[in-house]
């Protein structure tokens, strides 16, 4: 078994007793992952909106239940993010009034937006948890990415339904 002293990242972040550059770059680090966090959370009644307004299009029962169901997923994240950002800042995160969304063209055109949404999030969400201390904050993290991957497939079958 490999000594972890050796290396000296550990799942991109330095191990204890590393170097004070290397400590630097784990408070950017964490810094950028609290950024990009407090934007995820900011955009909260912006993606409720959007969300809503595809329930409301969905052209079946079935339909409107899987998209709620990620409505839903979507809110305990939301509430999952103020958690980790209170954590490390000892502050809430402030709403941004005045939110909007644009109005897909129609139902199909939502979907394939809502599918490469989930998808940027992803991309988004492993910045964050590669900056975050191993821990029950990476373990959040990670429950998030893997609802992000199952929206995304959701998503993917309800454009296949509709796509006739």
């Amino acid at each position: 078994m490999y000594q972890s002293y050796h290396y000296p990242y550990v799942g991109y972040m330095p191990v204890q007793g590393t170097t004070i550059q290397e400590l630097d770059y784990t408070q950017q680090c964490l810094q950028t992952a609290l950024q990009l966090i407090k934007e995820s959370v900011q955009g909260e009644r912006e993606d409720e909106l959007f969300y809503q307004y595809l329930i409301s299009i969905a052209p079946t029962q079935e339909e409107k239940e899987i998209i709620a169901s990620i409505r839903d997923d979507e809110k305990k994240h939301n509430q999952m993010f103020r958690i980790i950002y209170h954590y490390f800042t000892d502050q809430e995160v402030q709403s941004v009034n005045g939110e909007q969304f644009e109005k897909p063209t129609n139902y199909i055109d939502g979907i394939k937006k809502a599918l490469f949404g989930e998808l940027k999030a992803v991309e988004k969400y492993r910045k964050i948890k590669q900056c975050l201390p191993e821990g029950i904050y990476q373990h959040m993290l990670f429950e998030i990415i893997t609802d992000e991957l199952k929206h995304a497939t959701k998503y993917n079958y309800l454009f296949t339904l509709n796509k006739k």
